[in-house]
């Protein structure tokens, strides 16, 4: 264990970055980045990009959390995007046909000028 997830929340222009570090599991990282992303939607965020250049592994939970993530970001009518999704995670979510689902970046910048102008 130790090796629980760890969210750092920063913003760029209009769009909130979660940088999710760890595991995203069940029990640990599922309900810590469902918490972040709660949160972000009640303070009126609606632009939002899941940085998961740091978490080395994804399990059927972390996954079931990211796609609940992104339907609870459209019912606020907001926009939950992906970037740096790695090997593992990519192959987790292509696996579970959930890739056409997600927007996914993997250059900032790029993802960023994806949700348009504030």
């Amino acid at each position: 264990g130790g090796a629980a997830m760890h969210v750092e929340v920063r913003q760029t222009k209009e769009v909130v970055i979660l940088d999710l570090k760890g595991r995203l599991t069940a029990g640990l990282g599922d309900q810590i980045l469902r918490e972040a992303i709660d949160e972000l939607l009640a303070e009126g965020r609606r632009r939002v990009l899941l940085n998961l250049s740091d978490v080395a592994f994804v399990d059927s939970a972390g996954v079931g959390e990211l796609v609940a993530g992104l339907k609870t970001a459209r019912r606020f009518g907001a926009e939950l995007k992906l970037l740096n999704v790695g090997d593992r995670v990519y192959s987790t979510l292509d696996m579970a046909r959930l890739l056409p689902t997600f927007e996914t970046y993997q250059d900032e910048a790029e993802a960023i000028r994806s949700f348009g102008p504030a």
